[in-house]
């Protein structure tokens, strides 16, 4: 436990940034899936607004 013991600091500052690096790994990795997610989701709904809409009440003919 001499690691552990008083250092000048540094190791209580890891104590602090070690899991607030891991949050903001975390909020970044959720971020970019969910911007994955909405592209996919947009180029689905694009692809699918060219098929014939079964809520338009007059069919395309």
């Amino acid at each position: 436990m001499a690691l552990l013991a008083h250092q000048g600091g540094w190791d209580e500052a890891l104590f602090v940034i070690g899991p607030l690096l891991f949050i903001v790994v975390l909020l970044r990795l959720a971020k970019n899936r969910a911007t994955r997610a909405q592209a996919e989701h947009t180029a689905a709904v694009t692809d699918s607004d060219s098929a014939t809409d079964i809520t338009d009440p007059e069919p395309r003919r």
